[in-house]
């Protein structure tokens, strides 16, 4: 049973990986990466979230590794603490509270005591960095407020801002100017540059990086140019020399550790390296989807790594080959086609890259895949216009999905196509089926299937802003050569040229409702003919559902004027209205249930209620600051226990939404650590066992700890044990190898541990029937030694234990003499 004091309101996802530059741990096994108000770790061979660690109340701006330590992690938030974790255990250190919001966290190594971090002072977009000392306690909670200001006028993102060799000295950027502070001379040099009144010429600053090992800074600017500067302990003396290749701005710069190379990456979406920092010797890694926003290089440097602006990171080896990819929730400024669930795999459905659907598993909070609708190459350049996918439904079964895309370049220039994609069960994806020109002269508003398992063929409905709403079926489309399956149009509607705005199919899929503007009709499925009107003059109709259930006899609508309306279908009249300025209505599919969210000054909130009573079940206050812009239900696997008759609701379904902000919100009563897989647990004990060379030529045995006896066959009755239960091995592989002895000693031990014991007789052996008859009267005397043995036994009770001499039976003698004749000449060709 759940409490009813720990439901709230919790971010399932969606959060920004690409916010920050994410760090790998010492030895490359790990990635740590800022997502909202938390930090992810994630395995780089595996792609796994191993561990989440929650504990800041606002935005995570920086992570580093601690310098002291390479098995803790440093994190700063906007709600001005600094925490340190063990990330093995995923376990909160220790809390420093400095009292204002920070921007940015800087540990160098050279710094023992004392960290990094940018502030704004009391002026807006002013931005300082300073210097702050850690006190030394054993609370866990503990207040540092011991601040020294290094730089003033820097700008707040950490890209502006590297420290250069051994921590002697930082630079900072902003704008056109570049500040160099020396620590030990306590001076600071600044350089300027031109405004660039030259065409294609912009000086401005966008991210800095320090060689680490020689005195270099490297530069990069809004024209997609790299300068590297040099002398710069000289305010006349300095120079700097130009790379270009970036034909727009670059968004950051990598050293590699060793300094012998230079990574930069902006909006092409490709990481150049520069070798030596000569123009003419640059490696290219073209095609990595979205733009390139931050670069990191691992410790050991093995392994790189870009964040992209569609919220991916992506892992790459030394010689530029991808290894990983951890893809998050593509942010798009407007989701079209709302919140979905696949049917199938249970998945979030919604607008990803552009021209694409996302497949996203709310479970791991990863993208399992993208279907890409429009099957054009997108060109990343703000001047064209390009096709946008504006609606996508799924039919009930997932068995067909029909997407809407269209291309306004003009007003008068509307280019509108409608798919229908067909999953296939051998390549166990969606494939396209039918692709239909101009389905409508306007605007598609709305789609919705009806596919119902006693459906004999399956049905779409699509509404459009031509005043028609059509009936599309599937039909037989086969020629003379092959035979195929087609959607066309069976049925156009219309109502006293009214723009037609929404449609849904009832629960039995009997009727449908389509509204115009502020009218709604209800039409017969079989004869689509017309059987009722609703309306309410109030403002045009925004949604549109029926209700499931035992409130299947209602219909549910809301209005631009914010009213929310309920219409009994039986009686064909209003129910009731309230006014209720309603953005989303959204049914429970698994119950009676309906979820209504509306918007005020105040924030978001979330009314849930039953058609047929008047008091809502439960009322949620402020679930958001920002409005919602869609939301779902998705039917949980294990259905909920809660106490609480307010939120019963949420037994059988889970309620999602997403915030203008493209946060995926949802209420739950676990934590995002709670919530991992129980592999993606496992990995971190399992990565940190050391890979020796034995470990990889035996391999991982595992013993079965659960085995009911019961259930073995007869036949099983070999018994194969694993290297560690042999003693001969274990000894052989623990053992030091300078104390061991000879091979030539261990040998005949080694080779004898491996022999499978006769106590138990295999069910495929089948012995021979003359050495069945040879051993008949060994066995005969074997019986009889044993009578006689028994009775001497007996009559010798009174012989102390002392005085007892252990021998050998005749089976145990034979079985050694059997030993004494195997064959070891092999062994000698070794």
């Amino acid at each position: 049973m759940v409490a009813e004091e720990n439901l709230r309101v919790v971010r399932s996802g969606g959060s920004k990986l690409n916010f920050r530059r994410a760090v790998f741990s010492a030895d490359s096994k790990y990635l740590f990466c800022v997502s909202g108000d938390f930090v992810k770790v994630y395995s780089t061979a595996t792609e796994e979230c191993v561990y989440v660690l929650q504990g800041h109340s606002n935005l995570v701006t920086g992570i580093q590794l601690n310098p002291q330590n390479h098995l803790q992690l440093y994190s700063c938030s906007l709600d001005g603490t600094i925490k340190l974790w063990d990330f093995i255990d995923g376990i909160l250190i220790k809390t420093f509270v400095v009292g204002c919001r920070l921007y940015a966290f800087f540990a160098p190594v050279h710094f023992e005591d004392s960290v990094f971090i940018i502030i704004n002072k009391e002026i807006p977009d002013g931005f300082q960095l300073a210097s702050l000392k850690l006190p030394k306690s054993p609370s866990q909670e503990v207040e540092a407020k011991e601040l020294s200001f290094v730089l003033d006028y820097i700008n707040q993102s950490p890209k502006c801002t590297a420290f250069g060799r051994e921590a002697q000295y930082v630079v900072a950027a902003r704008d056109l100017y570049l500040s160099v502070y020396f620590f030990k001379k306590k001076k600071t040099f600044r350089f300027s540059l031109p405004s660039g009144k030259k065409k294609n010429c912009n000086n401005i600053f966008t991210c800095v990086a320090c060689h680490p090992k020689e005195d270099c800074i490297a530069t990069g600017h809004q024209d997609g140019r790299i300068r590297l500067w040099r002398n710069f302990n000289d305010n006349k003396n300095y120079t700097y020399t130009s790379l270009h290749w970036h034909h727009d701005v670059v968004m950051d710069l990598a050293f590699s550790v060793e300094g012998t190379s230079l990574l930069s990456g902006g909006r092409e979406s490709v990481l150049v390296e520069w070798r030596g920092g000569i123009e003419k010797n640059k490696e290219f890694l073209p095609r990595l989807g979205g733009t390139i926003e931050h670069i990191s290089a691992s410790p050991g440097g093995d392994l790189f790594c870009t964040s992209h602006s569609d919220n991916k990171i992506m892992i790459i080896h030394r010689n530029l080959e991808v290894s990983a990819i951890i893809q998050g929730l593509v942010k798009d400024s407007v989701v079209n086609t709302g919140l979905m669930i696949d049917p199938r795999t249970k998945a979030l459905v919604m607008n990803g890259k552009p021209g694409h659907l996302q497949f996203y598993s709310l479970q791991n909070d990863k993208q399992l895949y993208n279907l890409d609708i429009v099957q054009q190459e997108y060109v990343n350049d703000p001047g064209l216009v390009h096709i946008e996918l504006m609606k996508a439904a799924f039919s009930s079964q997932g068995n067909w999905l029909a997407t809407v895309e269209q291309r306004q370049e003009k007003e008068a220039e509307l280019e509108l196509q409608m798919k229908l994609w067909e999953f296939n069960e051998q390549q166990q994806g969606f494939i396209l089926n039918t692709r239909i020109n101009m389905p409508h002269e306007d605007h598609v508003t709305a789609l919705c299937f009806s596919d119902t398992e006693n459906s004999e063929t399956p049905t779409l409905v699509t509404t459009s802003k031509d005043s028609h709403f059509k009936v599309w079926i599937l039909t037989d489309d086969s020629d003379i050569y092959k035979q195929a399956m087609g959607w066309t149009c069976d049925f156009v509607g219309s109502y006293h040229n009214y723009q037609a705005t929404n449609c849904c199919f009832s629960e039995d899929e009997s009727l449908l409702a389509v509204s115009f503007e502020e009218i709604i009709t209800l039409w017969d499925s079989a004869t689509w003919e017309l059987k009722c009107t609703f309306c309410h003059r109030p403002g045009k109709i925004k949604n549109l559902c029926f209700g499931r259930q035992t409130c299947s006899r209602y219909l549910l609508g809301t209005t631009e004027k914010s009213f929310l309306c309920c219409w009994n279908l039986l009686t064909c009249a209003l129910e009731w209205s309230v006014q209720l300025n309603v953005r989303v209505l959204e049914p429970d599919p698994t119950s009676d249930n309906i979820a209504a969210v509306s918007w005020s000054s105040g924030g978001s909130d979330l009314f849930v209620f039953k058609p047929s009573e008047p008091r809502p079940l439960c009322i949620q206050k402020s679930i958001c600051r920002e409005k919602v812009q869609c939301a779902v239900f998705v039917p949980r696997d294990v259905p909920e226990s809660f106490i609480s008759e307010d939120y019963q609701w949420l037994n059988k379904s889970q309620f999602y939404f997403l915030n203008e902000s493209q946060d995926l919100m949802t209420f739950s009563t676990k934590s995002p650590e709670e919530k991992l897989t129980s592999s993606s647990k496992q990995l971190i004990a399992e990565e940190s066992l050391p890979a020796t060379p034995f470990y990889f030529l035996m391999g991982k045995h595992r013993r079965q700890q659960e085995t009911n006896p019961n259930e073995m066959m007869e036949n099983e009755l070999i018994y194969h044990p694993s290297a560690e239960d042999i003693p001969a091995i274990s000894e052989l592989l623990q053992t030091p190898a300078h104390v061991l002895p000879s091979a030539s000693f261990l040998c005949s031990m080694f080779v004898n541990s491996l022999l499978i014991s006769k106590g138990t007789k295999s069910a495929e052996e089948i012995p021979d029937d003359i050495e069945m008859e040879s051993e008949k009267a060994a066995d005969d005397s074997d019986e009889e030694n044993d009578l006689s043995e028994k009775i001497h036994d007996e009559t010798n009770d009174t012989v102390t234990g002392d005085e007892i001499i252990p021998q050998l039976s005749k089976t145990q003698e034979k079985e050694l003499r059997k030993l004494r004749k195997v064959d070891y000449s092999w062994m000698c060709s070794l």
